[in-house]
């Protein structure tokens, strides 16, 4: 049976964590090809958060970052190392959580509509490979809860990519 990845909006965002990853380690468990994996995870944080935009960004040639798979609206294709907050996440190497991306220094507005937003960076080997990008419609959306819930879905992604 395939996973359905909804957590009810009433538990706290632990436990909706903790729900998630109970079917998203197995679902993901097996799948060796980037591309797919990146595609899944995002359809799955999109399906059970909710979020307005998730996706990822991948390293391309140690300048920039280039668009790969994503849910939500159309996005910018290329974000330069250390522009906005995916290319700072990148540059500082870990991740960033901005309750108002309109106070961000530098950020890159690919969506009116985001008001927050968190990146978490894909380390592997000492070596960022690209960024996990998560919009928020809405102010203040994100915080440690989700920093802490978000970097458990990479290192899962991450660890199972390996194998």
């Amino acid at each position: 049976m395939e996973p359905t990845f909804t957590c009810s909006p009433n538990l706290g965002k632990q436990e909706r964590y903790r729900l998630f990853l109970t079917e998203y380690v197995p679902f993901i468990e097996g799948e060796c090809d980037l591309i797919p994996a990146l595609a899944n995870t995002a359809a799955a944080l999109r399906e059970a958060f909710g979020f307005f935009w998730v996706g990822f960004y991948l390293v391309h040639d140690d300048r920039w970052l280039n668009l790969g798979p994503f849910q939500g609206p159309v996005a910018c294709s290329r974000i330069r190392k250390g522009h906005g907050v995916c290319g700072s996440a990148w540059a500082e190497s870990r991740t960033l959580v901005v309750p108002d991306v309109d106070a961000f220094p530098g950020h890159i507005a690919c969506s009116g509509a985001s008001r927050s937003e968190i990146v978490v960076p894909l380390i592997s080997d000492g070596k960022v490979l690209g960024v996990m990008d998560i919009d928020s419609d809405r102010l203040a959306a994100f915080d440690d809860d989700d920093r802490i819930g978000l970097e458990a879905v990479v290192s899962h992604l991450l660890q199972n990519l390996r194998q």
